[in-house]
C-alpha cells in the first residue's frame, strides 16, 4: 500500500516537473530568438560583423567618423567645382556613405574566399588529427595554431572560447556568426549531430571535405567560365568615362556644357543613373551563388 503511494506521489512529480521543464525549454528557446531577431535588425550590429569579417581594425564609431569625413570631403569638392547644391547632396551621400561600404563589403568577400579555400585543408588536418587518437578539441587548437589567417585566427577563437567556458557547439556558432560561410555552417552542424547521435566523426568529416572540394572545384570552374563576361561588363562599363576624359582633354569647352548648364546637369544625372543601373544589372549577371 505504502509502495503504490509512493510511485502515485512519483509519478504525479513527474508530470508536473516535465511539462514546467518543457516551460522553461520553451520560454529559453523563445528569448534566444528575439535575441537573435533583434540582433539581425540591429544596423550597428550587422557593421561590426561587416567590419570584423573584413578584419580593417576600425571599430564602429571611426568607421561613421571616417564616412562623415568623406561626406564632407566630397560635398565641399563638388561645390569647389561649381556645381549646384542639388548635386552636392546626393553625390556626397552616394560617395561618401557608399564608398567606405564598398570597400568593406569587398575586403569582407575577400576575406571570406581566403576562408572557404583553406576550410577543406583544416578539415584533413581535424580528420587525421581525429584517426590518430588525439581529441576534437586539440584538433581545432592545432589548426588554430598551423593554419594561416584568417582560417586560423577563427579556430583560435573558437578554441580559446572553450577554454573561458563556451561548450564547443556555442563557440562554433559565435564562428558562424562571425564568418557566414556556408562551408563553416555544415562543419558545426555535423558536429552537433555527432554530439548528440554519436558515430565516426572522423569518416563524416572526410566525407564532408570531399563535398566542400567538389563545391570549390565547380566554383572555380564556373568563375573561369564567366570571366570572359566579367572582362566584357568591366569594358563596356568604363567607356563612357574613358570617353568623357579623352573629350576633356581634348576639347574642353565642349565637354563644359555639360557641367555648367542646367541641361547638362539633367543629362549628367540621367547617365549616372543608366550608368549605374547597367553596372548593376551586368554584376547580377556574372554574380553565380554556389
Amino acid at each position: 500500500m505504502f509502495d503504490q503511494r509512493l510511485n502515485r506521489r512519483i509519478a504525479a512529480l513527474k508530470g508536473t516537473a516535465e511539462p514546467h521543464a518543457r516551460t522553461r525549454r520553451k520560454s529559453l528557446k523563445t528569448r534566444l530568438q528575439h535575441v537573435r531577431q533583434g540582433r539581425d535588425r540591429t544596423i550597428g550590429w550587422r557593421l561590426r560583423t561587416r567590419l570584423a569579417q573584413a578584419d580593417i581594425g576600425l571599430g564602429l564609431w571611426g568607421y561613421l567618423a571616417l564616412s562623415a569625413a568623406l561626406t564632407g570631403a566630397v560635398a565641399a569638392a563638388i561645390l569647389a567645382a561649381g556645381m549646384p547644391m542639388a548635386w552636392a547632396g546626393p553625390g556626397a551621400v552616394t560617395l561618401g556613405l557608399g564608398g567606405p561600404k564598398l570597400v568593406v563589403a569587398i575586403l569582407a568577400r575577400r576575406r571570406l574566399g581566403r576562408f572557404t579555400g583553406q576550410f577543406a585543408d583544416a578539415i584533413d588536418v581535424v580528420v587525421r588529427g581525429i584517426r590518430s587518437g588525439l581529441p576534437l578539441g586539440e584538433c581545432l587548437a592545432i589548426v588554430g595554431r598551423e593554419m594561416p589567417d584568417p582560417l586560423g585566427a577563427e579556430f583560435r577563437q573558437v578554441h580559446d572560447g572553450q577554454r573561458l567556458g563556451l561548450t564547443l557547439h556555442e563557440a562554433l556558432v559565435r564562428a558562424v556568426e562571425r564568418m557566414p560561410t556556408p562551408e563553416l555552417r555544415y562543419f558545426a552542424i555535423v558536429i552537433a549531430i555527432q554530439q548528440q547521435t554519436g558515430g565516426n566523426l572522423a569518416d563524416t568529416l572526410a566525407r564532408l571535405s570531399d563535398v566542400l572540394r567538389a563545391r570549390k572545384r565547380m566554383r572555380d570552374k564556373v568563375q573561369a567560365l564567366a570571366g570572359e563576361a566579367r572582362a566584357s561588363a568591366w569594358i563596356i562599363g568604363s567607356l563612357p568615362v574613358l570617353v568623357t576624359l579623352v573629350l576633356t582633354a581634348i576639347a574642353p569647352d565642349f565637354v563644359g556644357i555639360l557641367f555648367h548648364t542646367p541641361t547638362g546637369h539633367v543629362l549628367l544625372f540621367i547617365g549616372a543613373a543608366t550608368m549605374g543601373a547597367g553596372a548593376l544589372v551586368m554584376s547580377r549577371m556574372i554574380d553565380f551563388d554556389i
